[in-house]
């Protein structure tokens, strides 16, 4: 292989820019493989996941890049992705080939998390990702239901794995199939999440891309220990519009703060109706907490799902939207979802972005930096002042409550420790313990 050509073939894709990680797919090391013969160029473009939703932008901006070198007559574009070097749960046999563990969680009950745990799982699969559902609600699994499978008679196994059913692409696991129909489940909170934790790592998931855990409602113990022994990845939280949301999504945040696990997307379901004949969106169940959230919390990804009858229609015929009405505007609703999740997650995977970081001296005050460079410096005063946690300003109307004239100016940060990748959290000498700041708000 001519090494001007080579230098002349990577010159001319590093113009491609990655749009979430912000570099280019050559100094990201996308380029593999790659081989000249005469005027043909071949070469693999290894992606983080399958399920970019980037792809095939990227193989028409490779052939178009290289199609401007006069020698090249023909550009082959093998889309290949990236596997995890390690299992993400250590002597867990049916998760020996998982690559990345989605939670999607609720505070509370009766908000269509499972709903959009299915299409989230469905929409990764359409991008193009090998993927697995897990149930893992144990009094009240909704798979069965949601997806409608052939009828099920227990659980089967296979050199020691529980098989699991395969429906669409997407493999599936839940309680349900290995009880009677409306049979309760009657055990205390040690044996659920003994039984949730054997149907994680005794499946035989396979190779698998994604898998999304559907969690039972809560931010209890068996929440906890679910979290900690799978090692998520990310979390999407579900909720509603009403008032008790913002303190609902609060507590999920924090529960996956507590365990470092980053909180990818909020879902925010039934967030208004649109009536037949004045095309108006109707917020029946009231306005959201979303931009109060990312006040707060710097959580920009955020999305609104609206109150619709197809919903329940599709859901009791067990049919996800991504596959009942895969063109319609509620299904590009939850594939928007699925590719938050995909971007978001490869930019907290990938080693070249820089996590900022927040330190403080009496010198600098309080210094917030991405790398060695100072992004910005703050006295201690000033930000405490502009805390905007739920003791400092109204949860639902944003209105002030601190006063800052009660803000010593000498006042000092005792703990200063990153939330998620998004905030960090702060507790003063004041004894005020509850101020989170997103990194754009320092």
């Amino acid at each position: 292989m001519s090494e001007q050509k080579k230098k002349q073939i990577l010159n001319a894709l590093s113009v491609i820019m990655d749009p979430d990680l912000g570099r280019d797919i050559v100094t990201l090391g996308f380029i593999k493989n790659l081989v000249i013969d005469d005027g043909s160029v071949t070469f693999d473009l290894e992606l983080t996941t399958p399920a970019c939703p980037v792809k095939d932008r990227f193989v028409q901006q490779c052939k178009e890049a290289l199609a401007n070198l006069d020698w090249v007559t023909e550009t082959n574009v093998t889309l290949t992705a990236r596997q995890r070097k390690s299992a993400p749960v250590d002597n867990a046999p049916g998760l020996k080939h998982v690559s990345r563990i989605i939670g999607v969680s609720s505070c509370k009950g009766g908000v269509g998390k499972s709903t959009v745990a299915v299409n989230l799982a469905y929409a990764l699969a359409r991008n193009g990702a090998q993927v697995g559902l897990l149930d893992a609600d144990i009094y009240g699994p909704s798979l069965p239901t949601l997806v409608a499978t052939p009828e099920v008679s227990g659980l089967r196994q296979r050199n020691n794995l529980i098989e699991p059913i395969e429906h669409a692409g997407v493999k599936l696991m839940s309680f349900g199939y290995a009880v009677a129909e409306n049979k309760a489940a009657i055990m205390r909170g040690p044996m659920v999440s003994g039984v949730i934790s054997q149907l994680a790592t005794t499946t035989d998931w396979g190779h698998l891309d994604y898998l999304v855990v559907d969690m039972p409602p809560g931010t209890g113990d068996i929440q906890l220990t679910l979290t900690q022994q799978l090692k998520f990845d990310g979390a999407v939280i579900i909720t509603t519009p009403q008032k008790l949301s913002f303190v609902d999504v609060v507590k999920g945040i924090q529960m996956f703060d507590a365990v470092q696990v980053p909180t990818l997307a909020i879902v925010e379901n039934m967030a208004y109706f649109v009536c037949d004949s004045c095309d108006k969106q109707h917020r029946i169940f009231g306005e959201g907490a979303l931009s109060r959230l990312k006040e707060q919390y710097g959580i920009d990804n955020t999305f609104e799902i609206p109150l619709l009858p197809e919903v329940s229609i599709q859901c009791d015929a067990g049919t996800p939207t991504i596959l009942a009405a895969p063109k319609s505007p509620l299904a590009a609703m939850y594939q928007e979802v699925a590719n938050c999740v995909v971007q978001t997650s490869q930019k907290l995977e990938n080693a070249a972005i820089d996590k900022p970081s927040v330190s403080y001296s009496k010198k600098d005050g309080i210094v917030l930096r991405r790398g060695d460079n100072v992004v910005k410096a703050v006295a201690p005063a000033e930000l405490r002042r502009r805390c905007s946690c739920a003791a400092c300003r109204d949860e639902h109307t944003g209105a002030p409550i601190l006063d800052p004239k009660t803000v010593a100016d000498d006042i000092e940060p005792t703990s200063i420790r990153a939330m998620g990748n998004y905030a960090v959290a702060i507790e003063w000498s004041d004894g005020h313990t509850s101020s989170i700041y997103p990194y754009d708000k320092i």
